[in-house]
């Protein structure tokens, strides 16, 4: 009878063990799939790493091996984005595979920065503002630094009313010592009227005076992407994703062929918020 009873225990327990190491194996393969830093992400782009995360160095065989990088590309984009083609993709990676010049992200090379999206409150009203940064050569190391700022509470400083005419200085001016100049600083609403048409909103400035006033505090982040130009001929962007199976972490949220330096050009004024909202 105790014999019976073990054999029925065994036969009892050995599922739910098999269920319990399929479980296992299942979350050991999402932890592999999953890019969980952003230095790894250009590890794997780079074909860097095997799928267990242990590094590879130049001595390694597979060490930035084209087969291992093509496996690593089909995994590395944000698989819900339906708007980044099939076809996209197989001419992205067949440039970044080339066999003559194969492309490889540099940590250190520039042509890429962080959208950080923060939360300050100003006079105690919380306002969004966005935070563009890259890294800088300091000394022998490197570091983040912020180089640009977008915030919309700032926008309407910097408005100019074109429907309205007549708000100029005449050319003639500097003969009167421009003495108009009391004029022009008279209604604080319409003095952008008087600026070069070149001239661009520097929200940075603005944000680092109300900061030292006292009247902006942080608070916190929401969000961070990353924006590379690494790639002759491309721009893609960088996203982080938590959400459930294989396909989260840092992956490619956004893929673009640039056919000239102008689109390039364009496209960064736009995700610089220099043109149209996004």
């Amino acid at each position: 009878m105790r014999l019976t009873g073990l054999i029925f225990l065994i036969l009892a327990v050995a599922p739910v063990c098999g269920v319990q190491a399929q479980l296992a194996q299942e979350d050991e393969s999402r932890l592999y799939a999953q890019t969980k830093q952003v230095n790894q992400f250009f590890r794997r782009f780079n074909g860097e790493e095997d799928e267990k995360g242990e590094r590879y160095y130049p001595r390694d065989r597979l060490y930035r091996s084209p087969k291992l990088r093509r496996k690593y590309l089909g995994i590395l984009f944000d698989a819900s984005n339906t708007g980044i083609s099939n076809d996209l993709k197989v001419e992205f990676a067949k440039d970044v595979l080339d066999k003559e010049e194969p492309v490889i992200l540099d940590f250190h090379g520039g042509n890429w920065f962080s959208e950080v999206h923060t939360t300050f409150t100003y006079n105690g009203k919380p306002e969004p503002v966005i935070l563009f940064m890259e890294l800088e050569k300091d000394h022998l190391g490197h570091k983040w630094v912020i180089t640009r700022v977008h915030a919309d509470m700032f926008d309407p400083y910097f408005g100019r009313d074109t429907t309205r005419v007549g708000r100029f200085l005449h050319p003639l001016s500097h003969e009167l010592d421009f003495m108009n100049l009391r004029k022009a600083f008279l209604n604080p609403d319409s003095v952008s009227q008087y600026t070069t048409k070149r001239f661009r909103p520097d929200h940075l400035s603005l944000l680092l005076y109300e900061v030292r006033k006292g009247n902006m505090k942080f608070q916190s982040i929401s969000e961070v992407k990353f924006h590379f130009f690494q790639i002759d001929g491309w721009y893609f962007e960088l996203s982080q994703f938590n959400r459930p199976g294989y396909n989260t972490g840092w992956l490619i949220s956004n893929l673009v062929k640039l056919n000239n330096e102008s689109e390039k050009a364009t496209l960064r004024r736009y995700l610089y918020y220099e043109l149209a909202a996004k």
